[in-house]
């Protein structure tokens, strides 16, 4: 799958997605990080991390943050506090770590959202330079869900008549910041499809997936991994994968490709960072510690549960920044054909 998705890009000239796949280091199952031990730097770290967490522990961000937790005391004894700061999309935890002290006992959890947020305006903190990323361990498409049980359409098809039926009445859930990977991939549906359907913003995970569950949105635009739980359950169904081709896990949903919508997916990424200027004896420290944590089988086996094996997930700290710096030009030039005010 993956060589001939490689062939349609290059075919195609899509340079920005392309990296994702080329600023990788290993395979998915490929642990290129042999050393099984490393010597603790002057005795650091001599008491417990903690960990950043800027969204709520019910989503995708929380279930990582627990996994490469759990993983990396597994691998060294040190026990990681994770400290949750939703707010912003991401700008609330953001804004905290960068302001925590830089001496390698405080890390961050963060996704593209930092990628994004400084595309938009260079003055916001640029993950891949006033941060050093000590992994990317999860990289994904996204979907749109519906509930299983619903009636009033059960295909892509039939939801984008529904919708269109509904004069702008219609609800999806989704997060709240403006310009991130969710809502820009959101209006390069609605304005593909003509579909009017409004946004309802939720920044946790939890009550965006319980408003699809109860009723009180009509759809819902996520990771599969993060509501794994409702499809293996049968509340949640996908009705569109967008992805240049459909993954074998979801063999029966057409792509937005196939749909007719000819945009380059964004795809979601997920890492873990430490201060740029942190001892640099303790970063070689960390990179060790949660590139090693990755080939755990307590970290593979979550990644596999939240079908994170379909893209190759998992970079260096080199290939982590290959991947940001890439992901910037990308979202600067979407913001800019958008006609945002790129600072």
């Amino acid at each position: 799958m993956k060589i001939n998705y490689l062939k349609k890009l290059i075919a195609f000239g899509f340079v920005g997605v392309l990296s994702f796949f080329l600023a990788s280091s290993a395979g998915a199952f490929e642990c290129k990080i042999k050393k099984s031990s490393m010597a603790k730097p002057s005795g650091y770290p001599s008491r417990a991390l903690t960990m950043i967490v800027p969204y709520g522990p019910a989503g995708g961000s929380g279930q990582i943050a627990a996994a490469m937790a759990e993983a990396v005391t597994d691998l060294t004894g040190v026990s990681i506090n994770r400290d949750h700061k939703p707010g912003g999309s991401g700008t609330v935890g953001m804004t905290a770590y960068m302001s925590a002290p830089s001496d390698g006992y405080t890390v961050l959890e963060h996704i593209d959202d930092a990628s994004s947020a400084h595309a938009l305006d260079s003055s916001r903190p640029n993950p891949a330079v006033d941060l050093i990323p000590l992994v990317i361990s999860q990289v994904t498409f996204s979907q749109i869900y519906i509930r299983t049980n619903e009636t009033r359409y059960n295909n892509w098809f039939t939801f984008v008549k529904w919708v269109k039926a509904q004069n702008g009445k219609s609800t999806i859930a989704n997060v709240s910041k403006e310009g991130s990977m969710e809502r820009v991939t959101m209006k390069f549906i609605t304005e593909a499809t003509g579909m009017k359907i409004q946004q309802i913003s939720f920044d946790k995970g939890a009550p965006r997936y319980g408003a699809l569950l109860g009723g009180q949105v009509d759809a819902l635009f996520e990771q599969p991994g993060d509501v794994r739980k409702f499809l293996d359950s049968d509340k949640f169904k996908p009705i569109l994968t967008v992805f240049n081709e459909r993954p074998s896990v979801f063999a029966d949903v057409p792509t937005h490709k196939e749909m007719g919508m000819n945009f380059e997916p964004l795809l979601r990424f997920r890492g873990f960072y430490v201060h740029a200027n942190a001892p640099s004896d303790r970063v070689k420290w960390l990179q060790w510690a949660f590139q090693r944590a990755y080939c755990q089988d307590s970290y593979q086996k979550f990644n596999e549960s939240k079908f994170m094996t379909v893209i190759d997930s998992y970079r260096d700290t080199q290939g982590a920044r290959d991947l940001i710096k890439s992901s910037i030009i990308q979202y600067r030039n979407v913001y800019k054909d958008m006609g945002l005010n790129v600072k």
